[in-house]
């Protein structure tokens, strides 16, 4: 019989990041610091089948006022039985496959005041149902509440050209961050292949940012609008010996600029014990394809990315990732590289650089062409049974 447990585990971090060139915008910081913690509280009982998870993240950033926030990532109550689980509170959700890109991850609204890859996410309020099949699983997700993305404030950076007022967010819904959004999502795992079939109905996570007056050349910000759409979207992996091969794809249809369909697929090659030793090293390639024929609000359209992964396996967890997107229509290149090695049992050091070459003025993130940086984070771990 499983025992119950409580137990509280997390994190603390410092923050350093540098810019290499200086501002646009003469409110803006070459070098910035931040503190974050997120801590994380979990409860099991009656013998493992209910748990309780809480998580909150607060951040407190030296110079940009709206990147110094709090969210509550998780707050949900998770019921296991034999062939269903229910969770329903402020979860977590993440679809996808491929690395330089998460066209299909739609549940979570993306907290861009943490990074530039998308890859944080804020907490969702939702109940999310999965049912056992014979061949794979199926989930239903009821999002009773939207949340709007984050945006860095006037003298944070890297941000766009003109600082977003999320104060004066429009809906295409009357109903606005109330409107009920549904999403349904079957998975099914089969010899060496794993397949996700979603359909989604609600808000855009993705805002269109819009000039605060009719004219561009006169706006002094931008304002997010968010459309109702519907999402059908495929992802894919399939590990062949040494190839993993990924492959994200959807159809997007109720924006005001009409359907569309984008996808980004490829591989990863992995040499197991490079040189001989125990580390491995990963090659990986993947193509950007976007059916919307508007450059100057949409990246990614006719793109391809390149990267390697070095994982040493050593007891220190030491791993390295590097990648390049190379835009084949304006040849604009974003690159980033990420380092991170344990320090002891309860420190980690990570390294990042995100660089922005040759953007064009047509490019849609032509207003981070001088926001290149380095950052430096040192983590702290704790976990401990209650």
């Amino acid at each position: 019989m499983a025992q119950d447990m409580t137990q509280l585990s997390g994190s603390f971090e410092l923050e350093l990041r540098s810019f290499f060139e200086n501002p646009l915008d003469p409110r803006q910081h070459n070098n910035t610091l931040s503190i974050a913690a997120t801590p994380e509280y979990y409860h099991s009982w009656n013998d493992e089948q209910d748990a309780l998870t809480i998580t909150p993240f607060i951040r407190i950033d030296q110079h940009d006022a709206e990147r110094t926030h709090a969210d509550l990532r998780e707050f949900n109550w998770l019921h296991v039985a034999d062939n269903w689980q229910l969770r329903s509170g402020i979860g977590k959700v993440f679809w996808g496959s491929t690395e330089s890109q998460h066209l299909v991850d739609i549940i979570n609204q993306t907290d861009s005041l943490e990074g530039v890859d998308g890859e944080d996410k804020l907490g969702q309020p939702m109940l999310h149902y999965s049912y056992l099949l014979d061949a794979g699983d199926i989930s239903f997700f009821w999002l009773p509440y939207f949340r709007e993305r984050t945006f860095a404030g006037v003298e944070g950076r890297p941000r766009t050209a003109l600082p977003v007022d999320t104060d004066r967010a429009q809906y295409e819904s009357g109903a606005e961050q109330w409107h009920q959004d549904f999403a349904l999502r079957w998975s099914y795992s089969f010899d060496a292949v794993d397949l996700g079939l979603a359909h989604f109905h609600g808000t855009n996570r993705e805002p269109t940012l819009l000039p605060n007056t009719g004219n561009p050349a006169t706006a002094t910000s931008l304002i997010p609008r968010y459309e109702i759409i519907d999402q059908t979207s495929l992802d894919l992996t399939s590990a062949l010996g040494d190839w993993l091969w990924k492959l994200e794809a959807i159809h997007n249809s109720g924006l005001d600029a009409g359907d569309y369909n984008a996808a980004v697929g490829g591989f990863e090659y992995t040499y197991v014990g490079w040189l001989d030793s125990d580390a491995d090293l990963g090659l990986l390639m993947e193509y950007h394809y976007d059916s919307r024929d508007q450059r100057s609000t949409r990246p990614f359209q006719d793109d391809i990315f390149a990267g390697l992964r070095i994982t040493l396996n050593d007891f220190q967890s030491t791993e390295f990732l590097a990648g390049l997107i190379y835009d084949r229509d304006n040849h604009a290149r974003m690159g980033f590289v990420e380092a991170s090695r344990r320090l002891g049992s309860q420190f980690k050091l990570s390294a990042e650089a995100r660089l922005f070459d040759n953007l064009s003025s047509t490019d849609p993130l032509y207003g981070l062409r001088d926001d290149s940086f380095v950052q430096l984070t040192l983590e702290y771990f704790f976990s401990e049974q209650l």
